[in-house]
């Protein structure tokens, strides 16, 4: 995969990904941009608790409920942008897109334009070093393929849209504070109890939940009184116009977000002014090689290779550094076979 080259000095990186043919912490901070906030519209706020929203917003807020809903569900903090008019929207996400430290972003917008802005957002934002995820919901009044479509039309490994929809968001910001609470990228999202609603407006049977998680769509059931998630999946379900399922799995984006950050991060903090000898490129290596095995070690991923460092033929100043490695798969399913003897 190839990038652009920039002058500025930094580490800077790129991956791609396939699918097998053949052969056998704390809570992260949460983007938010919703309509509400009277008067406010337009600028950041940072909230560290749902009170902060109420003494900003005022309890009865939109803005305020989804906010409680993402302190409930594991979100440590949430940047808060308000939106008075759909044309807001892009306001709000050009100042969530500048924000350092989010990790995943919600919308309550049904409106496929506006998601699709959001998604455009987060993939510069991802590009530019700021790894991130989007949630969103559909229509209330949307039907199996109605969602799938929706799902296609956003066609994202950084995108996740939630069905059922909740009220005005409620359900999108549930799935992204328990995405947010996660600390380890590679426990599957399936299963996860979300809080803070108040039931869903249908449930789905099992031919429509295989139509919906083939379709890109992480569906939600209500069973024994709470709402859950039945499987984590991405909107990216194509490469170009073929069928492609090597990013379906939200674990799989979730594990590239921590793995190369992670690698990315320790080499910049560790070689700011080095200069690129043999013996820097040793080292380079070396720390590349200590922070995959800790990865390996929390079974993050299971297994990486082709650890290469060299310099750029063409410019003196680069050091290239190369590896692969295989994320670790979420247990989704258990199928037991019995044999009786009677």
């Amino acid at each position: 995969m190839s990038t652009a080259r920039h002058e500025r000095p930094g580490v800077y990186s790129s991956y791609d990904a396939s699918a097998v043919i053949s052969g056998s912490g704390s809570g992260g901070v949460v983007g938010l941009a919703a309509k509400g906030g009277k008067d406010t519209a337009g600028r950041l706020y940072v909230l560290s608790r749902y009170e902060d929203a109420v003494n900003q917003f005022g309890a009865e807020d939109g803005l305020s409920a989804l906010a409680r809903v993402l302190f409930l569900n594991g979100a440590a903090q949430v940047k808060a942008v308000p939106v008075a008019a759909e044309e807001g929207y892009d306001t709000a996400f050009a100042l969530l897109q500048g924000e350092e430290d989010i990790s995943i972003v919600v919308c309550d917008s049904v409106q496929l334009s506006v998601q699709q802005k959001l998604r455009e957002s987060v993939h510069s934002a991802s590009e530019a070093r700021r790894e991130r995820i989007a949630v969103v919901q559909g229509g209330g009044e949307e039907d199996v393929s109605q969602l799938t479509a929706r799902a296609q039309a956003l066609n994202s490994e950084r995108v996740v849209l939630a069905a059922p929809a909740g009220k005005d968001g409620a359900a999108a910001a549930a799935v992204a504070g328990v995405i947010a609470a996660e600390r380890d990228p590679a426990v599957p999202l399936g299963g996860a109890v979300l809080q803070g609603l108040d039931g869903i407006e249908r449930s789905f049977d099992d031919t429509e939940l295989d139509t919906l998680i083939q379709g890109g769509v992480t569906p939600l059931e209500y069973t024994l009184g709470q709402v859950s998630v039945v499987r984590g999946v991405t909107t990216r379900t194509k490469s170009g116009d073929a069928s492609d399922s090597t990013w379906r799995e939200l674990t799989t984006i979730r594990i590239v977000d921590d793995v190369i950050p992670t690698v990315r991060n320790a080499l910049r903090s560790r070689f700011r002014r080095a200069k690129n000898t043999e013996q820097s490129r040793g080292a380079i290596r070396s720390q590349v090689i200590m922070e995959l095995e800790n990865k390996l070690a929390r079974e993050i991923i299971t297994g990486y290779s082709g650890v290469n460092v060299r310099a750029d033929e063409e410019e003196p100043t680069v050091c290239l550094v190369e590896f692969s490695f295989t994320v670790a798969h979420g247990l989704n399913q258990i199928w037991i076979s019995a044999h009786i003897t009677v």
